[in-house]
């Protein structure tokens, strides 16, 4: 059976804005505060998790270091926030595209790792806050990606059958996490992944965000 696009859903960091670097130097100034240094490398082994579950990995390493792990997350949320707000910009076509999906009266959805408080950074940094019907975020849910819930979460909530979405990811583990909720995934990698591999789980890879019209079906 062929299935429409009824909605369109976006992952947030590295998707709709340039955050990926910034997130890179807010972690790297808050551990260094903290006395862990580590490299641009050591950040991407935990692209795509959750802050908490990012915090939590290192603090196994670094037990003596990394105590309050709370602490260290305010920190780095706090850095990046800054930074949102310094230097964010759109992905290249992002409001060319939202518009193009308004305009067939598609679905739009948010679907992140990042917590609330960076949504409304990024949202009113972009000045995008009215495009998107529905937003998630994977924060309280009890599975961040590559667990399926907080994709499961978000086509209920814009009462879509989960094969009628269309997502947009930039990492392995939000691939994961929409495929698994049985969703059609664009993978939108940067510079470093294009010729990941990995990436061939998605349905298509694209390398602008214009190029998601050519993967939409509408009836």
């Amino acid at each position: 059976m062929h299935h429409f696009t009824r909605a369109v859903i976006f992952d947030m960091d590295g998707v709709i804005i340039n955050s990926e670097p910034l997130w890179r130097r807010a972690m790297m100034k808050g551990f260094g505060d903290f006395g862990v240094k580590f490299s641009e490398e050591d950040c991407r082994k935990t692209t795509g998790m959750r802050l908490n579950e990012v915090i939590h990995y290192w603090a196994k390493l670094f037990p003596e270091k990394l105590k309050d792990e709370n602490q260290v997350n305010v920190q780095i949320i706090n850095s990046l926030i800054e930074l949102i707000n310094a230097e964010g910009k759109e992905m290249p076509g992002l409001v060319d595209i939202l518009e193009v999906l308004k305009s067939h009266h598609l679905k739009i959805g948010l679907c992140t790792s990042s917590d609330h408080i960076l949504i409304d950074t990024v949202l009113k940094k972009l000045k995008i806050e009215n495009f998107f019907d529905v937003i998630t975020s994977a924060q309280y849910l009890k599975y961040g990606k590559p667990h399926p819930e907080v994709y499961l979460t978000c086509a209920q909530k814009l009462e879509v059958d989960p094969m009628d979405c269309l997502v947009i990811e930039d990492s392995f583990n939000g691939i994961l996490s929409a495929k698994s909720a049985q969703m059609h995934v664009l993978a939108y990698p940067d510079s470093e992944h294009i010729n990941n591999v990995k990436f061939n789980v998605a349905d298509g890879i694209i390398s602008h965000l214009k190029e998601i019209k050519n993967f939409i079906i509408i009836n």
